[in-house]
Parts: structure tokens; sequence; C-alpha cells
């Protein structure tokens, strides 16, 4: 298996950011851990958790794009938080892992309702790759790149413009303006963006939104394009 959480692309190569929520269910700590870190590092929300128990208990409650799914897990086997997903309608897609690399096995965990199947041990870049694949497929699809107000941003090469000048955006900017954009002009709440840009270990009460788009703003230049809207959240 490929080191982590570093990911090394090649030469040229660009980071993708797909807004993808992820819940990473392992029972291999030091695994598990591992592997939020990595996804983190894509600009990806990601939440961890170590039995199929605290599993069922976190899509019961959060919406998530993809779930990472170990088979062989306590408490709640991995087959069956897979069966509950596919029981409950939730258009969330499961990467199910497995030390196994057996055909049988794989026939069984897609026929189960899981949508890819990723032997251990398994490379970093592969498993990166195979999420942003099934995030794609939860969300309506988009324009590749994002334009308004002057401002342009591919999500594919993780650039953005304001009136052709390149910005340099940390990975949190950059996913914030990124929903901003996608909302198309419509208000997005405070809550909504930790939700998105973030992960559910993020303090509710915290002012790291309003810090994120105040950088945000000055980096982007004057005349200012993200507007506050009182008691109700962002747009632009």
């Amino acid at each position: 298996m490929e080191a982590y959480p570093k990911t090394n692309l090649p030469a040229g190569a660009q980071r993708k950011d797909n807004d993808v929520r992820v819940l990473v269910v392992e029972d291999e700590q030091l695994l598990a851990d591992a592997v939020a870190t990595g996804l983190r590092r894509e600009a990806m929300a990601v939440d961890v958790v170590y039995d199929g128990a605290a599993a069922l208990e976190r899509i019961g409650v959060n919406d998530y794009d993809v779930v990472v799914l170990d088979r062989d897990l306590p408490l709640v086997h991995g087959d069956d938080v897979c069966r509950k997903i596919v029981e409950l309608g939730m258009p969330t897609r499961v990467l199910m892992l497995t030390a196994s690399g057996d055909v049988s096995d794989r026939v069984e965990g897609l026929e189960i309702g899981a949508d890819d199947y990723l032997p251990k041990p398994f490379a970093f870049s592969e498993l990166t790759a195979r999420v942003r694949a099934l995030g794609r497929r939860t969300s309506v699809p988009l324009p590749p790149v994002l334009e308004r107000a002057g401002i342009k941003l591919d999500p594919n090469r993780r650039e953005v413009f304001r009136d052709g000048k390149e910005i340099q955006l940390a990975p949190k900017e950059f996913a914030v303006l990124e929903v901003l954009l996608r909302s198309e002009g419509a208000v997005v709440s405070a809550e909504q963006l930790l939700e998105k840009a973030w992960d559910e270990n993020t303090d509710p009460f915290t002012n790291v939104v309003r810090v994120t788009v105040m950088t945000l703003r000055r980096k982007l230049g004057e005349p200012a394009v993200i507007v506050t809207v009182p008691g109700s959240g962002y747009r632009i």
C-alpha cells in the first residue's frame, strides 16, 4: 500500500475537488485515520468511525456522498451496514473494502448493494479516484468551470481567477468559494458552509466560517463580490 497520507501526483497533474462528504468506516484505526487524513488533504469533508454500529448512527443523522466501508467490522457487520443504506433508499454510494481479493467476495459485496469494491492492500491514489468517481454520481452534473461576477473557478485544475488574474487560495477558502459559486447567487448559510466545507468534528459555534470568508474576500480583492446577508448567510 502507498504511504499515507501523502498523495504523490505525476508531474503536471492537478488535484480535483468534488465537494464530497465521506464517511470512513474501518476498525483498523491507524488505517482509518490515515485514509481520512489523505482525503481531507484532497479538500473532502471526512468523518471516521471504527465499527458498524457507529456507522449506522452516523448515516442516520448525516448526509454522505460516499461511505468507504470495511466489510469485516465489529458490532455490526459491514454487509449489514451496506444493506441498511440500500434499504433506506439513500443516494449515498458505498465503496466496500476487504482483506480478501477473491472474485466471489467482490461479487457478493456488489450484490448486497455496494457500488464499488476495493481489496486490501490498495493504492491510496486508486482509493481517491474511486471516491471521486462515486461522489460524482450523487450530484447533479455541473459545469466543469464555474464563473460568476468576474470569478472563474476550475475544480479540476484547482485554479481561481478574478478578471483574468490568478488567485492563490487555501483548501478551505477554495471549498467555500466553490460552494458559493455553485449556489448561483442564492444565499448560503454559515451552517451550510460548515457542513459542506468542513467535517462534523468542527465546533458548530466556531467562527471559522466568518474568518475564512473574511480572508477570501481580501484575497479576491475589490470590489467585494461576497455579500453578507444579515441573519441569513453569504452569496455571490
